[in-house]
């Protein structure tokens, strides 16, 4: 089967999604000797908004992080609407913040077969924790870096011995499992739903960046301090903030934000499934 371009389509919060895909699909780009990569992003709620349609010749590196043991909810039913696969092939990746990827990546293999792509392989990748740079801080790296590179060579010597449309790759989990329940120090779950970033007025320069950067709209461009739209606690306006005056102080995310640097330090590795 003739690969004749690769497309990136991811949502990435604060880059480390990104990052996996954009690596993966620059190495498939250089092993199969094609044209640059076209890059989709679905960070925005314009671009959740738009519709992304493919076809034979396509190769589509769809990216997700993990939240909550899961794709994103308030995002995946966007993706979900907007993709049209349409014969085209896929590699699934998600990130995890070294806890566990749980079901997010049966759930976007699901997804995509669902929609069309024949998905020719998957894997989920370790990353930075989007709460705290205490888990994965760097990640991925340089070691994790080569190994992407070598999972996509692998993806790439499967591709140039396809003459059939393959049968998806058996990755682990349920597509339809609930949701992980964040826990709290106590081992209780941590109730954390409606918590927003405050804000350090000594530190905003009402820069605006945070607004512009949410992937939720969430943020008042006009006044910054209000978060009147959905959080859904992926920190990008933390992230983003050059003067470091957003910051989350709800007392059960905190919780649940220890509980996690206490329990998960052990580095995680990447799994990767053809």
């Amino acid at each position: 089967m003739e690969v004749k371009q690769i497309y990136e389509l991811c949502y990435s919060a604060t880059g480390v999604t990104e990052k996996v895909v954009r690596i993966l699909a620059e190495e498939l780009e250089k092993e199969l000797g094609l044209s640059p990569v076209v890059f989709h992003s679905f960070r925005k709620p314009d671009q959740r908004a738009m519709d992304y349609i493919f076809g034979p010749g396509d190769l589509v590196v769809v990216g997700s992080p993990t939240y909550a043991g899961r794709m994103p909810n308030k995002i995946a039913p966007d993706i979900r609407a907007r993709l049209q696969g349409n014969g085209a092939l896929a590699v699934a990746a998600v990130t995890f913040g070294n806890r566990a990827y749980d079901n997010s990546l049966a759930e976007l293999c699901a997804l995509l077969e669902a929609k069309g792509f024949h998905t020719v392989a998957a894997g989920a990748f370790p990353g930075r924790h989007a709460f705290t740079d205490a888990l994965g801080e760097g990640r991925p790296d340089w070691d994790d870096q080569r190994a992407i590179q070598q999972f996509a060579k692998q993806i790439a010597g499967k591709l140039r011995g396809l003459e059939t449309i393959p049968m998806p790759p058996k990755v682990p989990g349920d597509p339809e499992a609930p949701y992980y329940i964040p826990k709290g120090l106590d081992g209780e779950p941590a109730k954390f739903l409606k918590a927003k970033p405050q804000t350090d007025l000594s530190k905003c320069c009402n820069c605006g960046v945070c607004a512009r950067t949410c992937p939720m709209g969430a943020i008042d461009p006009k006044n910054v301090v209000e978060v009147p739209g959905t959080c859904i606690k992926c920190q990008s306006c933390v992230r983003k903030c050059t003067h470091h005056a957003k910051y989350f102080d709800d007392p059960a995310f905190l919780s649940h934000v220890a509980m996690l640097e206490k329990n998960f330090q052990e580095p995680k590795g990447m799994e990767t499934f053809l």
